[in-house]
C-alpha cells in the first residue's frame, strides 16, 4: 500500500523548526589546528565539467582533495569503475587523484572519451568531484568542392554561406580574399554570427575582388580556408565610375531602383530565442533594401538595460550580458530606410540551470549538538534534489536515529563521534546539475588560543582600539575578559566583547593601561593569553606655523613646536602645497621651524607641518604670501593700515552659451593688502529665491571668468573679493541668465522604503535641487514591485519627496526605483534599492531558555531561536528582561526594577552581568523587532551566590586631639552575602616617609574604632573593607586630617594652677623633666628663672610661626615633642630644615619677650624695674600700675642666662644677679646624665629687690595677663 504523504504544513512547520538549530563551529585556518583535527575528505581541485583536449597532449583530468588523514582516490568511467592499474597509459600523480593518460608510446586519445567522476575516501568518509565529460578536440578539414561564380543583379541581396566543418569547441570565422586580404565590412557588407556574408545591395565594385571562408580552431592554432566565391555583377551601367560612390544618390546615378526593407536573417516576421540565465543573449536581425537600411533595437513593454545592453556588427545584433529573467520578454529590430521600414519580434525566454541559493556548508559540532545541512537551489524549470552520503545514495545507506531529511535539508541532532560522513547534494534540471560536497565532523577539543602570547599593543590616549584574543575549542568555549588578573569579567560601559573574544575599549584613557587577560573556558578545561596595553600622549602640534606676508629676498622662519609622547620617535616634516617639499640650501629645517633665506616668489604657497609618530600624527599649515619689490610710493603705502577690499564692480554677461556663460567684473580697491581669490555666487529664483550659493572660486589675478551652467536655471551672480584681512561686502549682483531646459541627467539620492504601519510602505528620497532639476515641472516616476516575483512593476508620479504603498504584506522585500522627469524628458535609468514594507508585533517568544550561573555578577542564557515568520520584521535583537525579586537577607530591602540586557543579531546565547549576588531574580526573554517587543517567554528563576560587599558607607575619621583618631562607619549598601567582619589596614606617614602597617579585624556588628596615636605629628592612612566567606570587597581608603593652623592666641583658662605654666599646656614633672634638655638644645631657648616654684613644660617650636600663640591656645593635657614636619605632597617641607626652625624660633622669642615688656611696663611689679614709664603709659584698668614691674616664668623663650633681649634687639645684662647656681644651693635642684635640669627651682631670697612684692600671682607673668583680662 502506498504511503500517504503529509500535508503541505507539515514540511513548513519542518522547514521553519530548522531555524532553532545551533551554529556550526569554524576551523580556523591555522595549519597546525588543521593539521592536529581530524577531518573527512574535501576536494579542493578538479577539472571543468565539460573538458575538453588538445588529442596532441598528454590527457590531465585532475582531481585533488584535502583531509586528515590523507584521502586515497579511485575513478569512475561513464558510471563504472575504472581499474587504473590494469592500463599501462594511465597513472595517478603521488598524493593526488589527478589522472595522467601518456600517449608517448601510441594509443588514440577518442577511445579515453566518456564521463569521468573522482573518489577522495578516507575513514571519516567519501567526497565526489563532479561528472567530468572528457572530449577531445576536432579540427575537421573542409570539404573539397568548386565553387561556381555567384551572378547577381546589382543593387539586390546577397548571402554567402561558409558552412564551416563542425569542430570541438566550434571554430572562430572570419572572410578574407584569396591573397589573404581582410574583408572590408560594414552596415551593407556584414558578417552574421552564424559566420556567413550577408551582403544588404550588390554594387559592381563588390566584383573587385573574391570571399574566402576561413575558420580557426582553438587547440590546433590551424586555420582552414574554403575555396573563394566569385562575384558576376549584373549592372545597368557597365562602367565603374568611382565619382558616383559619393554621389547623394548613389543608387538612382547607377540606375539601380530602390525597394524597401526586407528581412535577410531571421525569416519573417516573428522568431523566438531561448539563453540561460546568466550567460549572453545575443539577437541578429540583417536587412536588405535599397538604400541599405538601417537597424534600431526596442523592446516591448520597457526599455532596454543600458547597463548590459550593447550594440554590435554596425547596430545588427543586440548582445545584453548576463541575462536574468527580468530580460525576459518580446524584443524587435526595426530595419528602415527612405522607401518604408519592418520589423521583427523575438520573443526571448529565459532559462535557468540550476544556481544555488543555500550551498551546503562543512558542519562541525561538538557531541550532543544539534545542525543543519541545506542544499537549495533555485532554476527554471525547479531543480530536483538528491541527497548522497559518502557517495552513495541516501536511501541506501544505513539508518541513523540522529539524522532526519526534510527535502532540501538534513536535520542532526544530539550528534556523537559516530555521525561523521560527508554529504553529497545533486541539484540538476534538463539544462545542468550542481554537486557539492559537506561534511559533518564532530570535534571535542579543549580551549586553545590561536595568537602570539603576551602581545603588546599601543594605543593613543582617547582613541578607540581593540585587543584581539582568537580562539578556538569543542564546544565553543565562554571567552571572559580581566586585568591586571583581578576583577570582574571586563564587558559593559566603556568595553564591549564581541563573539570572535575581541575587547573593544572605546576610549582609551590612562587608568586603561596594564595588562589585559583572556581566558576561553568549555567543559573540557580553559586556555588563557595575556595583551599588555600601552598608552601613549597623541602627538600635538602645540605651536603652529603662522601665515605670513614677506619681501622677496628676505628670511622667513614658520615655526611647528611638537610635544609628543617620549616614548615613541617623532618624525617633523614639511609639505609644500600638498606635496613633499626638498629642502635645498636655501631652506634650514629643524626640530621646531623651517627656516627659508632669501626669500622668491617661487616659495609662496601653503606650508604644512607634519608631526608624525609609529601611531599617529597632527598637521598645521599656514600660507606664505611673498611680495615682490616695491618702489618707495609703495612702501609709504606699505605702512598704511590694512583693510577689506571693496566690493567688485560693473558685472558683465558675454559668451552667452546654452551651458555656459563669461563673468567679467572690475576689482575694487584692495586697501593696501593683495586680493587673493575672488568667489563668484550665484542665486535662482526657482527653488531658493533670494538665496546665494557659492559657484566657483577663481585666483585675485583674474576678474573674468567662465562659468559652467545647468540647464533651465535663471541664473544671477554677484563677485566677492578675498584678502587677508577678511572678505568684501558682495557685489551688486549681475543680470540675470535663464539656460535652456534639458532632460535630468541624474535622479534622486537616498532612496528608502521602510514601513510606518505594518501594511504599507513609505518610499522617500533626497529631492534634487535647482541646479539638478534640467527642467520644469519636476516629478519623480516611482516603481516598485516585491522581489524575487515576475510582478510587472506598479509606478506612480509624485512631486514631493515620498509615496506611500498601501494594503502591503508584513516585512516584506521590495524593488524600488525613482526616477526623475521634467517636461524635457526622463532622466537615466535608475538604480533597483530594496525597502521593506511595515513590521509588526513578533508573534513568537524564544523557547527552552536556560541560565546558567557564571558567578556571583553573571549568568549565561541559552535558547532556541524562533521561526523566522514569526518574527514579522527584522529581527533586531534577543532581549532578557531580568528584576531582583528578593535578597537572601532577609532584612534587606531591594529594588525590583526591571533591567534589560540585548542580544543583537540571531544569536542562541548571552551573558547577562552586573547582577547583585546573593539574590533572587526572575527573567524572561523576548524577541524584538523594528516595531518593537514581541511576547514574553515562560518566567524563568535563578540566585545569584555570594558576593564580595560593596565599600562601607559613610566612612568617617575624627581626630578629638592629639593622641587619638576616632573612627566610624556604616554597613555596606550591598552587603552582597553574610559579613563576617570588616578589615582595617591603617599605616602612618609624613610626607614620603611610610610607617609600618597595621591591620586590624572586626565583627560583622561593630563600626566604631578608636585609634591610639604612636606619633602625634604624623597622619595616618586609613583603609577599610568588609567581608564575606567569598572574601574581602571594595576598600574605602580615608586619611587623618591635617594638624590644624593655631594661630589665634587665647587666654589660658583661669582654673591653671598659678605654678603650672607650659608652651602648650600642663604637663606632669617627669614629663617635663625628660624633654627639657631636648627642647632645650633643639630650640637654643634659655631658661629663665621665677621667684617661685614651677613644674616646667617645654616643647620644642613646631611648624607654625607663632609659638605665642600656642602658648595660649592649646589644650591643657596635650604633650607636644620633637617630629619631622607633616606631610606636604611628597615633596620635601621647608618647616623641616634647621635655618627654618631656628629663624621661626627667633621670631618667636622677640614677640615673646616684647609682651613681657609689656606686660611689666603695664603692671610696674616684680624685680625687673620699667625704666621707660613715661614712654608706655599704663592703662588705669591695670591692677599693677602702682608697682610697676613683675616677675614671669615662661620656659621656652627665655633669654640666654644673665642677659635679657630689648626692644632693640641686643643683648644686654640683667639687672639681677640671680643664677643657676643660686637657685641651686640647698640640694633640691639636680641636673640628669644628659644634662637637662630636672627639679622645682628654689628661690635665694637674700637680694632686696622683692620687697613690696611678696604676692605669689605678682611674680607670674600668667596671672598677670588673667589680672589684664
Amino acid at each position: 500500500m502506498a504511503r500517504p504523504q503529509p500535508p503541505p504544513w507539515v514540511h513548513a512547520a519542518v522547514l521553519l523548526c530548522l531555524l532553532g538549530l545551533g551554529g556550526a563551529i569554524e576551523i580556523p585556518m591555522d595549519p597546525s589546528i588543521q593539521n592536529e583535527l581530524s577531518q573527512p575528505p574535501t576536494i579542493t581541485k578538479q577539472s571543468v565539467k565539460d573538458h575538453i583536449v588538445d588529442p596532441r597532449d598528454n590527457i590531465l583530468i585532475e582531481c585533488e582533495a584535502k583531509g586528515n588523514p590523507a584521502p586515497s582516490f579511485h575513478w569512475t568511467r561513464n558510471s563504472r569503475f575504472f581499474n587504473v592499474a590494469k592500463d599501462p597509459r594511465v597513472s595517478m600523480r603521488r598524493r593526488s587523484g589527478t589522472l595522467v593518460i601518456d600517449f608517448r608510446s601510441g594509443g588514440r586519445p577518442e577511445e579515453y572519451e566518456g564521463e569521468y567522476q573522482c573518489f577522495a575516501r578516507n575513514k571519516f568518509g567519501t567526497a565526489l568531484s563532479n561528472r567530468i565529460r572528457l572530449q577531445v578536440s576536432k579540427s575537421p578539414l573542409w570539404p573539397k568542392e568548386n565553387l561556381d561564380p555567384v551572378v547577381v543583379q546589382e543593387g539586390a541581396p546577397l548571402t554567402l554561406q561558409c558552412n564551416p566543418p563542425p569542430g570541438l569547441p566550434s571554430p572562430v570565422i572570419f572572410w578574407m580574399s584569396s591573397s589573404m586580404e581582410p574583408i572590408t565590412q560594414d552596415k551593407r557588407v556584414s558578417q552574421g554570427h552564424n559566420g556567413d556574408l550577408y551582403f544588404s545591395n550588390v554594387m559592381v565594385q563588390d566584383m573587385q575582388t573574391d570571399y574566402s571562408c576561413n575558420a580557426r580552431f582553438h587547440f590546433t592554432h590551424t586555420i582552414q580556408q574554403k575555396n573563394p566565391f566569385t562575384l558576376k555583377v549584373l549592372t545597368n551601367h557597365p562602367y565603374n565610375d568611382s565619382s558616383l560612390r559619393n554621389h547623394p544618390d548613389m543608387y538612382s546615378a547607377r540606375g539601380v531602383s530602390e525597394r524597401t526593407p526586407s528581412f535577410m536573417y531571421p525569416q519573417g516576421t516573428a522568431s523566438s530565442q531561448m539563453v540561460l540565465r546568466g550567460m549572453d543573449l545575443l539577437l541578429e536581425c540583417i536587412a536588405s533594401g535599397v538604400p541599405t537600411p538601417d537597424i534600431a533595437w526596442y523592446k516591448k513593454g520597457g526599455d532596454l538595460p543600458s547597463d548590459k545592453a550593447k550594440f554590435e556588427n554596425f547596430n545588427k545584433a543586440l548582445r545584453i550580458t548576463s541575462v536574468s529573467e527580468e530580460d525576459s520578454g518580446e524584443y524587435f529590430c526595426l530595419a528602415s530606410n527612405k522607401m518604408g521600414s519592418i520589423r521583427h519580434t523575438i520573443s526571448v525566454r529565459v532559462k535557468a540551470a540550476p544556481y544555488w541559493l543555500d550551498e551546503p556548508k562543512n558542519l562541525i559540532l561538538a557531541p550532543g549538538e544539534d545542525g543543519r545541512l541545506v542544499c537549495r537551489a533555485n532554476g527554471n524549470p525547479k531543480p530536483t534534489v538528491q541527497w548522497m552520503v559518502n557517495g552513495e545514495p541516501l536511501q541506501s545507506a544505513p539508518p541513523n536515529p540522529n539524522r532526519e531529511v526534510a527535502g532540501d535539508t538534513i536535520i542532526f541532532r544530539d550528534t556523537q563521534i559516530s555521525s561523521r560522513a560527508v554529504y553529497q547534494c545533486n541539484t540538476s534540471n534538463e539544462h545542468g546539475y550542481l554537486l557539492a560536497n559537506a561534511f559533518v565532523s564532530v570535534l571535542d577539543v579543549p580551549p586553545r588560543m590561536m595568537s602570539p602570547r603576551n602581545q603588546l599593543i599601543r594605543v593613543i590616549l582617547y582613541n578607540r582600539t581593540r585587543l584581539d584574543c582568537p580562539f578556538f575549542g569543542s564546544p565553543i568555549p565562554t571567552l571572559r575578559w580581566f586585568k591586571n588578573g583581578q576583577g570582574s569579567n571586563l564587558d559593559g560601559g566603556n568595553y564591549h566583547v564581541y563573539e570572535n573574544g575581541s575587547l573593544e575599549i572605546k576610549m582609551i584613557r590612562k587608568e586603561d593601561q596594564g595588562i589585559y587577560t583572556c581566558v576561553a573556558t568549555n567543559i573540557l578545561g580553559k586556555a588563557e593569553n595575556q595583551v599588555r596595553l600601552e598608552v601613549k600622549d597623541p602627538t600635538r602640534i602645540f605651536r603652529m606655523p603662522e601665515d605670513q606676508v614677506v619681501k622677496r629676498g628676505t628670511t622667513v622662519q614658520l615655526e611647528c613646536r611638537v610635544k609628543h609622547d617620549p616614548s615613541l620617535k617623532l618624525t617633523v616634516s614639511w609639505l609644500k602645497d600638498d606635496q613633499p617639499l626638498y629642502i635645498g640650501n636655501r631652506m634650514k629645517k629643524e626640530d621646531d621651524s623651517l627656516t627659508i633665506f632669501g626669500v622668491a616668489e617661487r616659495d609662496q604657497g601653503s606650508y604644512t607641518c607634519v608631526a608624525s609618530t609609529e601611531l599617529d600624527q597632527d598637521l598645521a599649515k599656514a600660507y606664505l604670501t611673498v611680495l615682490a619689490d616695491q618702489t618707495t610710493p609703495t612702501n609709504r603705502l606699505a605702512a598704511l593700515p590694512k583693510g577689506r577690499p571693496d566690493r567688485p564692480r560693473d558685472l558683465e554677461l558675454t559668451d552667452l552659451a546654452e551651458r555656459s556663460v563669461r563673468l567679467t567684473w572690475i576689482p575694487g580697491d584692495d586697501n593696501n593688502s593683495p586680493i587673493t581669490d575672488y568667489v563668484v555666487q550665484f542665486e535662482e529664483d526657482q527653488f531658493q529665491p533670494g538665496v546665494w550659493h557659492d559657484h566657483s572660486k577663481f585666483p585675485g589675478s583674474v576678474n573674468s571668468a567662465v562659468l559652467q551652467l545647468s540647464p533651465y536655471v535663471n541664473y544671477q551672480f554677484r563677485v566677492i573679493a578675498v584678502n587677508e584681512v577678511g572678505s568684501s561686502h558682495p557685489s551688486l549682483p549681475s543680470e540675470r541668465y535663464r539656460t535652456s531646459g534639458a532632460p535630468p541627467e541624474s535622479n534622486p539620492s537616498d532612496v528608502k522604503g521602510e514601513g510606518t504601519r505594518k501594511n504599507n510602505m513609505e518610499i522617500t528620497w533626497t529631492p534634487m535641487n535647482a541646479t539638478s532639476a534640467f527642467g520644469p515641472n519636476l516629478r519623480y516616476i516611482v516603481k516598485w514591485r516585491r522581489k524575487e516575483t515576475r510582478e510587472t512593476w506598479n509606478n506612480a508620479t509624485v512631486w514631493g519627496s515620498r509615496y506611500v504603498v498601501g494594503q502591503t504584506p508584513v516585512y516584506v522585500p521590495y524593488e524600488i526605483r525613482v526616477q526623475a522627469e521634467n517636461d524635457f524628458g526622463k532622466g537615466p535609468e535608475p538604480d533597483t534599492v530594496i525597502g521593506y514594507s511595515g513590521e509588526d508585533y513578533p508573534r513568537a517568544a524564544p523557547t527552552d531558555v536556560k541560565i546558567r550561573v557564571l558567578n556571583s555578577t553573571a549568568i549565561n542564557l541559552q535558547w532556541n531561536r524562533v521561526y523566522s515568520d514569526t518574527v514579522q520584521g527584522q529581527l533586531r535583537e534577543y532581549r532578557a528582561y531580568y528584576w531582583r525579586e528578593s535578597s537572601l537577607l532577609k532584612s534587606l530591602w531591594v529594588s525590583q526594577k526591571r533591567q534589560q540586557a540585548g542580544f543583537p543579531g540571531d544569536r542562541l546565547r548571552g551573558v547577562v552581568s552586573r547582577l547583585f549576588p546573593y539574590s533572587n531574580y526572575k527573567l524572561e526573554m523576548v524577541v524584538v523587532n523594528g516595531r518593537g517587543d514581541g511576547p514574553r517567554s515562560e518566567t524563568k528563576e535563578f540566585t545569584t551566590p555570594e558576593g564580595v560587599p560593596s565599600a562601607p558607607r559613610r566612612f568617617r575619621v575624627r581626630q578629638p586631639n592629639l593622641q587619638t583618631i576616632n573612627l566610624e562607619w556604616d554597613h555596606p549598601e550591598h552587603p552582597n552575602g553574610i559579613l563576617t567582619g570588616y578589615s582595617l589596614r591603617y599605616l602612618p606617614f609624613n610626607g614620603t616617609k611610610l610607617g609600618k602597617q597595621m591591620v586590624e579585624n572586626f565583627s560583622p556588628n561593630q563600626t566604631k574604632f578608636t585609634v591610639q596615636r604612636a606619633d602625634p605629628v604624623s597622619r595616618y592612612r586609613f583603609t577599610l573593607s568588609a567581608r564575606t566567606q567569598v572574601g574581602s570587597g571594595e576598600a574605602v581608603t580615608e586619611e587623618s586630617p591635617a594638624a590644624p593652623n593655631e594661630a589665634t592666641p587665647t587666654a589660658a583658662p583661669p582654673t591653671l594652677p598659678p605654678t603650672t605654666v607650659g608652651a602648650t599646656g600642663a604637663v606632669s614633672s617627669t614629663d617635663a623633666t625628660a624633654t627639657a634638655a631636648a627642647a632645650t638644645e633643639a630650640t637654643t631657648v634659655p631658661i629663665i628663672p621665677t621667684v617661685a616654684p614651677t613644674t616646667i613644660a617645654t616643647t620644642v617650636a613646631t611648624t607654625t610661626t607663632t609659638t605665642a600663640a600656642v602658648t595660649m591656645e592649646s589644650p591643657p593635657t596635650t604633650e607636644t615633642k620633637t617630629h619631622e614636619s607633616a606631610y606636604t605632597n611628597n615633596q620635601p617641607d621647608i618647616v623641616t630644615q634647621g635655618w627654618f626652625i631656628g629663624l621661626m624660633c627667633a621670631i618667636a622669642l622677640l614677640v615673646l619677650i616684647l609682651l613681657i615688656v609689656c606686660f611689666i611696663k603695664r603692671s610696674r611689679g616684680g624685680k625687673y624695674p620699667v625704666r621707660e614709664k613715661k614712654d608706655v603709659p599704663l592703662g588705669p584698668e591695670d591692677p599693677k600700675e602702682e608697682d610697676g614691674s613683675f616677675d614671669y616664668s615662661d620656659e621656652d623663650n627665655k633669654p640666654l642666662q644673665g642677659s635679657q633681649t630689648s626692644l632693640d634687639g641686643t643683648i644686654k645684662q640683667q639687672e639681677s644677679d640671680d643664677s643657676l647656681v643660686d637657685y641651686g644651693e640647698g640640694g633640691e635642684g639636680q641636673f640628669n646624665e644628659d644634662g637637662s635640669f630636672i627639679g622645682q627651682y628654689t628661690v635665694k631670697k637674700d637680694k632686696e629687690e622683692t620687697e613690696g612684692n611678696e604676692s605669689s600671682e605678682a611674680t607670674s607673668p600668667v596671672n598677670a595677663i588673667y589680672s589684664l583680662a
